[in-house]
């Protein structure tokens, strides 16, 4: 028998490994790489965003837009890989907030984390909110003018969120593979359709509308920070952590990819955009729904029906995958103690953050479900909510990337590419927080600056009572996977470290 064969028949065992980690309860080890890059890929809603993103850029950036959207995916791009810098040495379900705990430390996490609901709360309202109007869109079209009814809107939207719900409890594996399905689904039909539009388009194209001497530096600042918007929520895989196979290989690879797609699909439609009404000589910025105009105009009308779907497809998807990573911080807080405990426990048999699921459910609906009930413009409602959003990832985003050089510092890895990286990526997002922020308040969607500045305080205050009236908090903030016992060789042949007896947990998912 050879050294090898003894070590594997008779182990040595290793003390200080216990058999349950402290994130006992979820999937563990259970998703692989295609269920996780779903998880990005649709949190951003690429098919969604490249419709709407950039009719918001038109008002602002005009043809510029295609160059902001451009310069926003680098930006993005650099953001991510001051996230990665985390997610190849850490398994978290709390994403960026935990990130910023293990390197600026707790008060810098309870901001990252009160940013990150934020922005995940919010972009799941949104979500909702376009994933009802775009349904009651295609059944108008067999019972035209049904899409008037403000009930039938509201009812819409509630049934979409008691969907998604239904989806969340039964498990991440089928939360990710049906966001995933119908994310998919939806990004082959916007492609197909800009394709089709862009051949349409080509041969009368003035293709100098383009050039990037014609961009002023202040407007393709302001598109470039509009633009950003468009890439929000492709770090969500991170909240994945724990429930990855391979979490330090498949997550750093899934979070690049998605902001590479989702870049790739945004130029893409952008620039078909841009050509397209140059060529009929209209004006992007007055346009409603600019695809099914420029789809009538080339002769394409018939594709009105599967855009609808592929936006309806792309909410639907986006909100599956916010509230997933939502209800994945709610748990990690909970577990932590910084929000109530019972939101840190799990559905015994699909193994989901079952509670965080069915109490933040009703609070994200409310919202698109009111207003659409109130007979509100639920567009003018949703600009409101994507200007919230927007504010809290940019905010975790800032700190994310303050904080990983400092994180490489105290684990002992630090060069000097990251410092680098974080220097700039730092300066460029306050810049384009403050010039987004300031943008915003000065428009009809200037709601949106004074709720997320509410939303924050609340957020805040609520953090501080807690670390104050909570014994020990401070030291359980920043909670992530660990390595146990049946995870490695002779670590399950003693009960050592902080596992119980009987609860031991299979690296396989359990």
């Amino acid at each position: 028998m050879t050294a090898l064969e003894r070590a594997i028949s008779d182990p040595r065992p290793i003390d200080g490994i216990g058999s349950r980690s402290p994130m006992h309860g979820l999937a563990r080890r259970s998703i692989g790489f295609a269920d996780v890059l779903g998880q990005s890929v649709s949190a951003t809603a690429p098919s969604a965003a490249a419709t709407t993103v950039p009719l918001l850029l038109s008002v602002v950036a005009g043809a510029a837009q295609v160059w902001s959207l451009a310069l926003a995916a680098v930006l993005a791009l650099l953001v991510a890989s001051a996230v990665n810098e985390f997610t190849r040495r850490m398994a978290a379900t709390g994403s960026l907030y935990t990130f910023v705990a293990k390197g600026l430390g707790t008060r810098a996490s309870f901001v990252a984390g009160v940013a990150l609901l934020t922005g995940y709360g919010f972009i799941s309202m949104f979500a909702l909110g376009g994933a009802g109007t775009y349904a009651s869109v295609l059944l108008a079209r067999v019972v035209p003018g049904v899409d008037a009814s403000p009930v039938l809107l509201a009812g819409t939207i509630a049934l979409v969120a008691a969907l998604v719900a239904l989806v969340l409890a039964r498990g991440i594996r089928v939360s990710t593979r049906v966001a995933l399905v119908v994310e998919a689904v939806s990004v082959g039909i916007i492609v197909t359709l800009v394709v089709l539009l862009l051949q349409a388009i080509a041969p009368r194209a003035d293709w100098s509308v383009l050039s990037p001497a014609a961009v002023s530096p202040p407007t393709l600042a302001v598109g470039v920070v509009l633009g950003l918007t468009a890439f929000v929520g492709f770090e969500s895989a991170a909240t994945l952590g724990v429930e990855a196979r391979t979490p330090f290989r498949t997550i750093p690879r899934a979070i690049v990819w998605t902001v590479v797609v989702s870049g790739a699909l945004y130029v893409l439609s952008s620039t078909s955009f841009v050509l397209g009404f140059d060529v009929i000589g209209e004006r992007m910025s007055e346009s409603v729904m600019p695809v099914d105009q420029l789809a009538s105009a080339f002769g394409v009308a018939w594709v009105g029906a599967l855009l609808d779907l592929s936006i309806a497809t792309s909410f639907v998807a986006c909100a599956i995958a916010s509230m997933t990573a939502l209800v994945r911080v709610l748990f990690s807080m909970g577990r932590e103690g910084l929000a109530p405990a019972v939101l840190g426990s799990t559905h015994s048999r699909f193994r989901t953050p079952f509670v965080a699921v069915v109490a933040s459910t009703p609070l994200v609906a409310v919202v698109p479900v009111g207003a659409a009930l109130l007979g509100a413009a639920l567009w003018d409602t949703m600009q409101v909510l994507i200007v919230v959003a927007a504010g809290g990832y940019i905010t975790a985003y800032v700190l994310v990337c303050a904080a990983a050089p400092v994180f490489l510092h105290r684990i002992g890895e630090l060069t000097w590419p990251p410092v680098v990286r974080s220097i700039l990526t730092v300066g460029l997002l306050l810049g384009a927080l403050l010039v987004y922020l300031g943008e915003e308040s000065q428009s009809e969607r200037s709601p949106g600056v004074w709720v997320l500045l509410a939303v924050m305080a609340a957020g805040l205050v609520w953090a501080l009572v807690r670390d104050r009236n909570v014994p020990g908090l401070r030291h359980r903030i920043g909670v992530h996977d660990e390595p146990i016992a049946s995870d490695v060789l002779g670590g399950a042949l003693r009960g050592h470290g902080t596992g119980r007896p009987g609860g031991t947990e299979r690296s396989g998912g359990g």
